[in-house]
C-alpha cells in the first residue's frame, strides 16, 4: 500500500499521517508539504508502523508524477484554507488552490493514480433551508473568492473524470475542529477554545450568533479518508461530510461548560454569508459510512491541551 498526501503537515495531514498505518499497517507514506507554515512539529514522533518520505517542496515545482507512481491513493490537502482571508490573497489563492489542484490532477492521470480531493461547504451560499450535493449551480453561490476556487476546482476534476478517466472522489468538508500536532487555531470552535482559555473574550458577530454551519470533527475527517482508500470509491462523485450543524450559540454553550466564567463580546460586522442554511451528508451516509464524531467531546481534548496556558481556568 502506498498513499501520497500533500498538505501533509497541516491541521488535517498531521493526524492523518499518524492514522493511516492503523489501517494500513506497513504501508509507505509519501508526505509533500512546502513548509509555509513552519510546522516541523508535525513531523516528531511519527509511528515507526510504516515507511515515511517527506519531501519539502512545492506542487507548482515538483516532478509530482515520480511522487505519486504506484500510489493507492493520493490525499490533496494542500491549499490555503482561509475562506475570510481570501479576498486580501485572491492571486495566491488562485496559484496555490486551483493550479496546485490541476498540477496534482495531472500528475495523478499520467501515472493512474487515484485522488481524493479537499472541497468545503463553503461552496454553499443557496437561500434553501436545507442543502445537499445535489444542489444546482444556480443555486451555488459562494461568498468568498476561496469558495469560488473551489467550485472552479470541482468543475475541473468532473471533467478530467469524464473526459480522461480520472479516478477522484471529491469532499466538501465543514468546518474542522479538533486537535492534531499541526493543529490551527483561525477557524470557529478552535479560535473560541482558544480565547476563552486565556481569558480573551470570545468576540462573536452579532448577525451570525444564531446563523447554522457545518462542522466536522477531526477524527471523522480522518476516518471519512480511510473509508475511500479501503474501500476504493474513486467514482468522480462529490460528498457533503459533517459532524455536526451548529449554531455559534451552540459552540459557545459548549465551551461555557468548561470555562464558567467565558466572556462575549457581541460586534456589528458586515459577514460574507447572511444565510442559515442545514447541509445535508445523508448521500455520504448511503455509502455506510458512520459519524462518531461530537463537539462535546472535542472542545473538552481541545481546552485541555490549553488548560495549562493560563492556570486561572
Amino acid at each position: 500500500m502506498k498513499i501520497a498526501v500533500t498538505g501533509a503537515l497541516g491541521h488535517i495531514g498531521s493526524k492523518l499521517i499518524r492514522e493511516l498505518p492503523v489501517t494500513f499497517p506497513g504501508a509507505e507514506i509519501v508526505m509533500i508539504d512546502s513548509m509555509a507554515t513552519q510546522r516541523f512539529a508535525s513531523l516528531f514522533n511519527l509511528p515507526d508502523t510504516a515507511r515515511y518520505r517527506f519531501i519539502e517542496g512545492d506542487i507548482l515545482s515538483y516532478d509530482l508524477a515520480s511522487l505519486f507512481d504506484g500510489a493507492d491513493a493520493v490525499m490533496h490537502l494542500a491549499a490555503i484554507t482561509n475562506a475570510a482571508g481570501s479576498f486580501e490573497m485572491k492571486e495566491r489563492v488562485e496559484r496555490e488552490n486551483f493550479a496546485c489542484t490541476r498540477c496534482v490532477a495531472e500528475a495523478c492521470l499520467k501515472v493512474g493514480a487515484p485522488l481524493i480531493h479537499l472541497s468545503s461547504t463553503s461552496v454553499y451560499g443557496t437561500q434553501k433551508e436545507v442543502v445537499d450535493e445535489s444542489c444546482s449551480e444556480e443555486e451555488l453561490k459562494p461568498q468568498s473568492p476561496y469558495a469560488e476556487t473551489k467550485i472552479r476546482e470541482e468543475k475541473l476534476l468532473k471533467s478530467m473524470y469524464e473526459a480522461q478517466g480520472l479516478k477522484n472522489v471529491i469532499y466538501r468538508f465543514g468546518t474542522i475542529f479538533g486537535i492534531s500536532p499541526g493543529m490551527r487555531f483561525h477557524t470557529a470552535v478552535n479560535k473560541f477554545c482558544w480565547q476563552a482559555v486565556l481569558g480573551q473574550p470570545i468576540t462573536v458577530w452579532t448577525s451570525a450568533y444564531d446563523q447554522r454551519r457545518p462542522y466536522l470533527d477531526l477524527d471523522d475527517a480522518i476516518q471519512a479518508i480511510v473509508f475511500i482508500i479501503k474501500n476504493r470509491i474513486f467514482n468522480g462523485e462529490i460528498y457533503n461530510v459533517l459532524t455536526h450543524n451548529l449554531t455559534v450559540r451552540d459552540v459557545v454553550d459548549v465551551i461555557h461548560e468548561w470555562v464558567p466564567d467565558l466572556k462575549i463580546d457581541f460586534v456589528d460586522h458586515e459577514i460574507m454569508n447572511q444565510l442559515s442554511y442545514y447541509v445535508s451528508c445523508e448521500k455520504f451516509k448511503g455509502m455506510g459510512f458512520v459519524f462518531r464524531g461530537d463537539v462535546h467531546r472535542g472542545i473538552e481534548q481541545t481546552i485541555g491541551l490549553l488548560r495549562n496556558a493560563n492556570k486561572k481556568h
